[in-house]
């Protein structure tokens, strides 16, 4: 099991690379899901993810979930394939939470260089994403 510490990773990069290693069929869970990166203006990233939140209706969907660690769960899932019971099964073994619960703070945390946060302007953490779609956390 790989313990990744999400945080200052770019929201995109991360889930394309823990989506490779969910297909190589290994278990991973992200923490810090709240500390992760959206590359952009303030304004057009959350007008986006607004934008998402508000197609279809209550009843019928899409869900599009509020909190941070439900957010990046979500966008490591679009990249499996869901409509094989493969892609079903190995996202199972995908974990993600906003903070480091007790089960992990002890455990080695890798980081995934790739996917790291080189720029350091014009950017928005996934909790303000999260917080400005109502998410509680």
């Amino acid at each position: 099991m790989k313990v990744i510490d999400a945080a200052d990773h770019v929201y995109g990069r991360l889930s394309t690379k823990v989506a490779k290693m969910l297909l190589n069929g290994e278990e991973v869970v992200v923490v810090n899901a709240g500390k992760v990166v959206v590359t952009g203006s303030r304004e057009f990233v959350l007008r986006k993810f607004r934008e998402r939140m508000d197609i279809g209706s209550i009843r019928k969907g899409p869900h599009y979930p509020r909190t941070s660690n439900q957010i990046l769960r979500r966008a490591i899932g679009d990249m499996l394939p869901k409509k094989k019971s493969s892609g079903i099964e190995k996202f199972k073994n995908c974990k993600v939470y906003s903070g480091v619960p007790h089960e992990y703070k002890d455990s080695e945390k890798m980081t995934i260089d790739d996917a790291k946060n080189t720029r350091m302007s014009r950017f928005v953490l996934l909790s303000e994403v999260a917080e400005n779609l109502g998410g509680k956390y």
